[in-house]
């Protein structure tokens, strides 16, 4: 049923006449009340006036609410650097070693990657988002300096023009019926008192012909008034279409208002959505990525070989041998400084070797060994002896002794 038939239904139910039963006149109330809320009665419009001032609080929460998550985000990395931070000293003097070690040390550098990805989430709703939302709320919202906003003022003066003389019809329209209902209950009492006078020997002729009179006076007047009524209802309902004509009019610029409002912050909710979605974050997968082919890169023989090689009989050994008496050589007070002068130049001389990178991590035994981990690059400043050492110096100018075996040359 169209919006002008429900107008006009709602208008002719009045017409008819009391006395029904009670189911129906329950029913008549509900769809009553149901009128009473319709769009198009006095003031009802309201409710959509008041959609502008409810966008504008909405944005207020939506703003509250992830700023809320934002914080979320900023302790969960801090959290997260707090958690490696506490454990990187325990995982690196750990008794694991080799790609098992490698692998718990992974899980700690995973968690630091993760840390600074969640901060990146915290500013990007904060800065991004935030910031977003702020910035069209203050384009679109204009503040009155009394207070409500210049659009929601627009709509409802807007609604209240094009409302006033259906409000003036409708309070002249419900002055004929309540005169009409008036009559017609007088009308009422009227007729039944003719109805008991009649055949009421206890009324006389005269009496009963004053009565009947007097029903057929209000029931002229009640013709008279219900003719007045429906000449009224007449042209309320021919004004019906320009009323709706005008209110909607208002209705739909208040609709396209609100149609800017949903697709904003559609688009905002979509921009807050790309940022908390790390499922398709391609930082995450490559954290991820690399745990897991850390972990894939467990080698138990690797591992086995290089505790063979670093602690066990594969390490380098000073079989006993005969070892000759030498007399040690003195040298005059005069000439020391010159020969410790003549072994720095020949040790400089010797940095310029060779590079060499670790294939193994070492842990020197003694003071005069070099230690280092696995990839790491130093020089060999002496070439292998007979019992598989090399010396070798650090970029910091540590020297030592280390096994040949566990490098390679860069």
């Amino acid at each position: 049923m169209s919006c002008r038939g429900r107008l006009r239904r709602n208008f002719n139910k009045e017409e008819e006449p009391k006395g029904s039963k009670m189911s129906t006149a329950s029913s008549e109330n509900s769809s009553e009340d149901v009128y009473s809320r319709s769009f198009w009665m006095p003031g009802n419009y309201q409710r959509t006036v008041k959609r502008t001032e409810d966008a504008f609080h909405a944005c207020n929460d939506m703003v509250a609410c992830f700023q809320e998550r934002a914080r979320l985000e900023r302790q969960y990395a801090q959290q997260l650097s707090e958690w490696s931070n506490k454990w990187k000293p325990v995982v690196d003097s750990s008794p694991l070693y080799g790609s098992l070690l490698k692998a718990w040390q992974c899980f700690m550098s995973s968690a630091d990657r993760l840390a600074s990805l969640h901060a990146s989430i915290c500013r990007s709703l904060v800065l991004e988002d935030g910031d977003q939302v702020r910035t069209w709320q203050k384009d679109t919202f204009h503040k009155k300096l009394f207070g409500g906003f210049k659009e929601s003022q627009d709509i409802e003066s807007g609604f209240a023009r094009a409302q006033k003389p259906w409000a003036k019809r409708l309070k002249k329209l419900d002055k004929a019926r309540r005169a009409y209902h008036k009559v017609s209950r007088k009308e009422h009492v009227a007729r039944e008192r003719e109805a008991h006078a009649q055949g009421n020997p206890d009324v006389s002729l005269d009496k009963q012909k004053k009565i009947k009179e007097e029903r057929e006076q209000v029931q002229q007047e009640a013709e008279k008034v219900r003719t007045r009524y429906e000449k009224i209802l007449d042209e309320v309902n021919r004004y019906v279409p320009r009323y709706m004509e005008e209110m909607e009019t208002i209705f739909d610029q208040s609709q396209d208002e609100e149609r800017k409002r949903i697709v904003f912050l559609k688009q905002a909710f979509m921009s807050i959505h790309k940022h908390l979605d790390i499922t398709n974050n391609e930082s995450v997968r490559a954290v991820y990525s690399d745990l897991h082919n850390t972990l894939m890169g467990i080698d138990e023989q690797e591992d086995l070989r290089w505790w063979k090689n670093t602690y066990g009989p594969g390490m380098p050994t000073d079989w006993p041998h005969f070892q000759e008496w030498t007399p040690e050589k003195k040298t005059k007070k005069g000439k020391k400084e010159e020969v410790e002068k003549q072994a720095t130049i020949e040790r400089s001389v010797m940095i310029g070797g060779v590079r060499v990178r670790a294939l193994y991590d070492y842990v020197g035994q003694e003071t005069d060994e070099l230690s280092f981990k696995a990839g790491e690059e130093f020089l060999k400043i002496e070439d292998e002896d007979d019992q598989g050492w090399c010396r070798g110096m650090k970029d910091g100018g540590w020297e030592g002794l280390y096994p040949a075996n566990y490098v390679e040359v860069v």
